[in-house]
């Protein structure tokens, strides 16, 4: 009952003026923004972390809250009207999304869509209320070793989640690993590819690393394949949902949150995955199945509610663990480190009020994104209708002005100009970006934890593995490594799943035919 106690402390907090405005405006903002082809949560998130730099850290996290959700709803949005998915976790709505819009029932796929995302983010913040702080009191507990063996997991899970090639996964990681060494050596002051660099000796800031890799990068890449005609907006209509379309989406919205929240509460889940097993889960379940291919309604409600419940699980580990499981917590990692905040086990008995409040918000933001964007979905759509010349223009001034204000040096323009080059090599050659983005933030923390551990057991490799925390993660860890060993000399059905090849992740180089370019 201590956890519901502070909620309602939290929502004395979130119930200010102040920040009922500040969330009202990052529904706005992130809806506006994760509306547009190509740009997902995490760019949102990136692109206005500066416009939050006035405010304290209450107000800027509950504004943080409000894009994170509302930028989710609008990759939402671009899937189902344009099949161009603004996030990879809209993906799956925009097979059975898109039919429906082009069948004129576009209205219905989106009032379906939203009211996913509400009952997704009630059901998932209420199971982060109840976790959360039992996470973080058996988390105070944990050593140096520990965290070691949780950061290794979170760099092999993201490198095998992502896409079936753990090649280019790894080679990522490698990249955000590498620029996470700039700098000066924490321990013992020595510069690290600083190349003589004043600059760089205070290490390269993460907020222009996100802002490189996905903003530039994504911008240049589809600088670089540009259709001269832009894409036509359908139109939508009235957003509403009738009888018939309630009994057969009520039961979707309500198993999303249970496969959704797990996913994104480990490390590196995301909310692909409980996507793409809600989306089977609720075909194998209707009665419906003449429709699927052609504008399922549950095949958008269900996997809509289970991204939106995974991104409350996402905030589990990376409030009580500091470890971000996707690009829009590493980002929001980074928003912490500005304030000198560090998220962990500690964080709710020094930041109650702020994590609270910010939780509370969550409930606040999901009311205001459904009363926000069901009248607002035909705008949406006509947003679409700016010219890509414009719209990525606008997203890479917009970028440099949020470069620039993190340190008001020139120098900042030039590393992202050069992250963003490194952005367009990894898309045209196949690489995720969020391994890189969790090297950059985890390995600095990583190497920090791996000295510690040694130093306590005087340089012994067996001061890694003395814990049975530790020896459990690492046996998870080479589980991991093993399965596609396994995977390989277990029987193989004798038939593969109809659709099971567009449904798998993206192991190749992007073409100009993908999603988003």
């Amino acid at each position: 009952m201590n956890a519901f106690n502070s909620l309602l402390d939290g929502f004395g907090t979130a119930l200010t003026p102040l920040n009922l405005l500040w969330a009202a405006v990052g529904v706005l903002l992130g809806t506006a923004i994760g509306v547009l082809p190509g740009i997902g949560p995490a760019m949102a998130v990136a692109l206005l972390l500066p416009v939050t730099y006035g405010l304290d850290p209450t107000g800027a996290f509950i504004m943080f809250a409000g894009i994170y959700y509302g930028a989710m709803f609008g990759g939402s949005t671009t899937s189902i009207l344009l099949n161009t998915p603004g996030e990879s976790a809209a993906v799956v709505a925009a097979m059975e999304g898109n039919p429906m819009a082009k069948s004129g029932r576009g209205a219905q796929a989106l009032a379906a869509a939203a009211v996913g995302h509400f009952a997704g983010g009630m059901v998932g913040t209420l199971l982060l209320v109840a976790l959360a702080p039992t996470v973080a009191d058996l988390a105070v507990d944990i050593g140096a070793p520990d965290y070691f063996a949780i950061m290794v997991l979170a760099f092999i899970a993201v490198t095998s989640v992502l896409g079936s090639s753990r090649i280019r996964g790894l080679a990522s990681l490698l990249i955000g690993l590498t620029i996470g060494l700039i700098g000066l050596d924490q321990m013992t002051g020595q510069q690290r590819l600083t190349f003589g660099s004043l600059h760089l000796a205070d290490g390269v800031d993460v907020v222009i690393v996100a802002v490189g890799l996905f903003a530039i990068g994504e911008a240049l890449w589809v600088a670089a394949h540009l259709r001269r005609r832009p894409p036509e907006a359908i139109p939508v209509g009235r957003p509403w949902l009738g009888r018939a379309d309630l009994r057969r989406t009520w039961k979707s919205w309500a198993r999303g949150p249970f496969i959704g929240f797990p996913f994104g509460a480990i490390p590196a889940g995301g909310a692909e995955i409980p996507t793409f097993l809600s989306y089977v889960t609720e075909k194998r379940l209707s009665k419906h199945k003449d429709e699927w291919g052609k504008g399922a309604i549950e095949g958008v409600a269900g996997p809509e509610s289970a991204a939106s419940a995974s991104a409350a699980g996402t905030l589990v580990s990376m409030l009580t663990l500091g470890l971000p499981t996707t690009a829009v917590a590493a980002v929001m990692l980074a928003a912490f480190q500005q304030y000198g905040i560090q998220p962990g086990p500690l964080l709710f008995e020094r930041e109650p009020d702020l994590v609270w409040g910010l939780i509370a918000s969550l409930f606040v933001g999901m009311v205001l994104l459904l009363a926000l964007n069901l009248p607002l979905a035909p705008l949406w759509a006509k947003l679409l209708r700016v010219p890509r010349p414009y719209l990525y223009a606008g997203i890479m001034f917009f970028a440099a002005v949020g470069a620039y204000a993190v340190g008001g040096e020139a120098v900042d323009l030039v590393l992202l100009l050069v992250i963003g080059l490194i952005g367009f090599g990894m898309r045209r050659y196949g690489l995720p970006v969020l391994p890189a983005v969790i090297g950059v933030i985890l390995g600095p923390a990583a190497e920090q934890q791996l000295r510690r551990a040694l130093q306590i057991s005087d340089g012994g490799v067996t001061g890694l593995v003395n814990t049975p925390f530790s020896v459990t993660v690492y046996a998870v860890v080479v589980l991991l490594l093993a399965w596609p060993l396994l995977r390989g000399v277990l029987p193989r059905r004798t038939a593969t799943p109809a659709g099971a090849r567009e449904t798998s992740g993206e192991s190749g180089p992007r073409t100009p035919s993908d999603p988003g370019v």
